[in-house]
């Protein structure tokens, strides 16, 4: 899709971790905590911070597999997000916290609609952002446990789109891995990188984002009411 500098706009989907909070020390604590319950030694954080980003399911092979130098097996898998569930769940906001910049962002964008498509589980996403006192920003907010397919498959992205009747030309994904811009260009929006989160910025470069930014507040002047 074409992009041009203010673009008008109705609806923004954010990504959660890695867009518009810093839950690294938390999921990486919880990963660690399961891999020992599993007996296996815990992956270094910059290991494991490349494993987040395409839901518990994803994490957890790529974690056990990189633990156990082997393919896991299915029982394997179910057994470690089980236990990984677990320990993220009493551990949701222990250091987790918003990017710099991104309440007032959001206050900035007050116009806008603002819904949440995140591959976490849809209640500890409510949990954090409630806890964070952004629960009420943002509608709908969807996890990978909202429909049956989640990130990069656009159909999480649709059903936002959907809910607030926002067309794909005005409607904006942001987020801050291939996955979320692959989703939206699934979906036929417009696409954002952020460069806060967990990946690298050649990984944001060579997916062909319309626009790329350092930070949310950079986001901002590129998008106007419609």
């Amino acid at each position: 899709m074409a992009f041009t500098s203010p673009h008008p706009c109705r609806l923004f989907i954010f990504d959660l971790d890695g867009t518009l909070i810093d839950s690294r020390s938390d999921i990486i604590g919880a990963l660690n905590r399961t891999l020992a319950r599993m007996s296996l030694k815990p992956l270094p954080e910059y290991q494991a911070a490349g494993f987040i980003g395409n839901g518990v399911q994803k994490l957890i092979e790529r974690a056990l597999s990189q633990a156990t130098g082997r393919t896991p097996e299915p029982a394997r898998v179910q057994e470690g997000i089980i236990l990984f569930r677990q320990e993220y769940e009493g551990h949701l906001l222990d250091r987790t916290h918003l990017y710099p910049g991104v309440k007032e962002a959001l206050d900035q964008l007050s116009w806008a609609r603002c819904a949440i498509v995140t591959n976490k589980p849809e209640n500890f996403s409510r949990l954090i952002l409630e806890g964070l006192g952004l629960g009420g920003r943002f509608s709908p907010i969807l996890g990978e446990d909202s429909t049956q397919t989640r990130k990069p498959d656009p159909a999480p992205l649709l059903r936002a789109m959907d809910y607030w009747r926002a067309a794909p030309d005005q409607t904006v994904m942001v987020g801050d891995s291939a996955v979320d811009i692959e989703a939206g260009k699934a979906a036929g929006v417009i696409t954002c990188g952020v460069l806060t989160g967990f990946r690298p910025k050649e990984e944001l470069l060579a997916s062909g984002c319309n626009l790329l930014v350092a930070s949310l507040l950079e986001l901002v002047p590129h998008f106007c009411p419609c």
